[in-house]
């Protein structure tokens, strides 16, 4: 078991204080959020447990300036991004966040090499297709088209895509809900290595909870707020999980 470093040590990526999310449909209101207060440190893997509606992706949106939240306040580093204009959360989203969601969105007539390189051509200090694709074990399938991988594969691309641009932090929604369990373990794998490799923050959404194991930190929600959090003191590898 890798060992994961004492949380205390890093300095705090995003930091919310008393967000609340309203959503608004005539007269009925959804509370998506009731204040969550919530810090996640940098280079921590972090993975968010809870049922679905509890509040997890409006959170993962709201930090990776995909929304905004209804009250609170919502930092990135020097960054006040609950009170950002839309062009400045769209520079934020380009240069700062990678993305990875259930759904891999590759664009069919591209290979994973060029699908990949559309984010590296408007990065502004990008590593290589291949770079990415190498770290995520697709050094041999550079050249395929998303209809001639499965959807490990799919998925993988779909991270080198995110990862490319070399992101402070990679939000993940669901990685591995549409795969079965060998399959997602490679996903997992690739998503570990980014973050034990580059030092990137991960925060990960997800229903399966053994893999809370692999993350520094456990945050479990319900009904809009963070219910509790667990510290690992030892953090396992994706091989190591057992689905």
């Amino acid at each position: 078991m890798a060992e994961s470093a004492p949380l205390t040590e890093s300095a705090s990526v995003f930091r919310t204080r008393g967000i609340t999310k309203i959503y608004r449909s005539g007269e009925v209101e959804v509370h998506a959020l009731r204040g969550v207060d919530l810090d996640l440190y940098e280079g921590e893997m972090a993975v968010l447990l809870g049922p679905s509606g509890s509040g997890k992706s409006t959170l993962l949106n709201i930090l990776g300036g995909l929304d905004v939240p209804t009250s609170g306040e919502v930092t990135f580093k020097d960054l006040a991004l609950s009170s950002m204009k839309e062009r400045g959360l769209t520079a934020f989203r380009r240069h700062r966040v990678g993305f990875v969601f259930q759904f891999y969105n590759l664009i069919p007539s591209l290979t994973a090499r060029e699908n990949v390189e559309l984010v590296t051509e408007i990065a502004r200090d990008p590593m290589s297709a291949e770079e990415a694709l190498t770290l995520v074990g697709l050094e041999k399938r550079l050249d395929h088209f998303p209809a001639q991988l499965s959807g490990g594969e799919q998925q993988r691309v779909a991270i080198a895509r995110a990862i490319a641009k070399r992101p402070e932090v990679l939000l993940c929604d669901e990685p591995t809900g549409a795969l079965d369990s060998k399959t997602g373990t490679l996903v997992l794998e690739a998503i570990d290595t980014v973050n034990r490799e580059l030092g990137t923050t991960t925060a990960l959404i997800t229903h399966n909870q053994v893999i809370a194991q692999m993350a520094d930190r456990v945050i479990w929600f319900g009904d809009g707020q963070i219910v509790r959090i667990d510290v690992n003191e030892t953090r396992i590898s994706a091989q190591e999980v057992a689905w």
